[in-house]
């Protein structure tokens, strides 16, 4: 599969997802982007603004397996990622997966369980494997987690560790849908008779490993790779910020670059293609100084000023 090809794909499933899900195609593009990107997704949202629907849209159309963990206080590591239990006929245990062992995981509401069932998809996100009673498991390929979390002042939350928030690719926001998409969801209720729009599907999962090979082919010039390193050094020097962007996230930024690239259909990433991910890839990896969190500093204004401070290479004739 070629970069056009893929971008072909990609504007498939977002059409496709788009018809049955309502929001900007901004953050379709997003969670596509973390598809293609072999990374995975964090959304921020209060409850009941679609973010199953968009889920499970998206693991319809690209024609994976998809499961859903609604996180609980009361929620185990075991029932993430699974247990052995006694078979009494054949006399031995056996491995009842959990449902972890799914390609796209919606792991709901993740920040009301406590912090040691959070960790139980830290090896799962990392490596791509689980590890039970000593004993580790592959998990399925492709393998990608959406992750919802209330926003922190809401009763009931636990902090997402630091280690865990890094490990997300991209972080991003459904939000509200405008006056038309809220009218339009009711005209869709009040049309129909069954609980929620349903998607086809458009891709074969061997499509799909095919498609996050792509971004690989994509080429990224000497002085972008130079931009890339000075955004995140930047992020490192700002008075507002207590800890910058990691070296994962210099990585993941190069990465997202790429995969947005595809996404477009473009052979070689822009200036354009780093800053449109920039805020999407960075912005949840900043920790602020207690000042900046008192004055109501947005991580999404330092990511502003960090690109506006940092020099934007010549982009020559490709």
């Amino acid at each position: 599969m070629d970069v056009t090809q893929a971008s072909g794909e990609c504007e498939t499933v977002l059409e496709t997802v788009g018809d049955a899900v309502i929001c900007d195609r901004s953050f379709l593009e997003e969670i596509l982007v973390g598809v293609v990107a072999r990374g995975h997704v964090l959304l921020e949202d209060v409850p009941g603004t679609g973010k199953t629907l968009t889920a499970r849209s998206v693991a319809d159309a690209l024609g994976l397996t998809f499961s859903r963990i609604q996180f609980t206080p009361d929620l185990l590591p075991a029932d993430v990622t699974g247990t052995h239990v006694f078979n009494e006929r054949e006399r031995q245990f056996e491995f009842n997966e959990g449902p972890i062992f799914a390609n796209i995981v919606l792991a709901d509401e993740i920040n009301r369980a406590p912090p040691k069932t959070q960790a139980a998809l830290l090896e799962a996100m990392e490596e791509g494997q689980v590890t039970v009673d000593g004993e580790t498991r592959q998990l399925p390929d492709p393998f990608f987690v959406i992750a919802t979390q209330n926003p922190v002042e809401q009763e009931g939350t636990f902090p997402l560790p630091e280690a865990q928030v890094d490990r997300f690719l991209v972080k991003t926001s459904m939000g509200y849908p405008d006056e038309e998409g809220e009218v339009e969801l009711l005209r869709r209720r009040a049309g129909r008779e069954t609980g929620s729009p349903s998607v086809e599907r458009v891709l074969e999962p061997e499509r799909v490993a095919q498609l996050r090979q792509v971004p690989e082919s994509v080429r990224v010039d000497e002085d972008l790779l130079e931009y890339v390193a000075n955004i995140a050094r930047e992020t490192r020097t700002d008075g507002r910020v207590d800890v910058g962007v990691s070296p994962r996230g210099t990585q993941r930024l190069f990465e997202a670059a790429r995969a947005y690239a595809t996404v477009v259909g473009r052979e070689y990433v822009t200036p354009d293609d780093i800053k449109r991910v920039a805020e999407p890839v960075l912005a949840h990896r900043l920790v602020l100084t207690p000042d900046a969190t008192v004055n109501d500093v947005q991580k999404s204004q330092v990511i502003d000023a960090v690109l506006e401070s940092v020099p934007v290479p010549t982009l020559e004739s490709n």
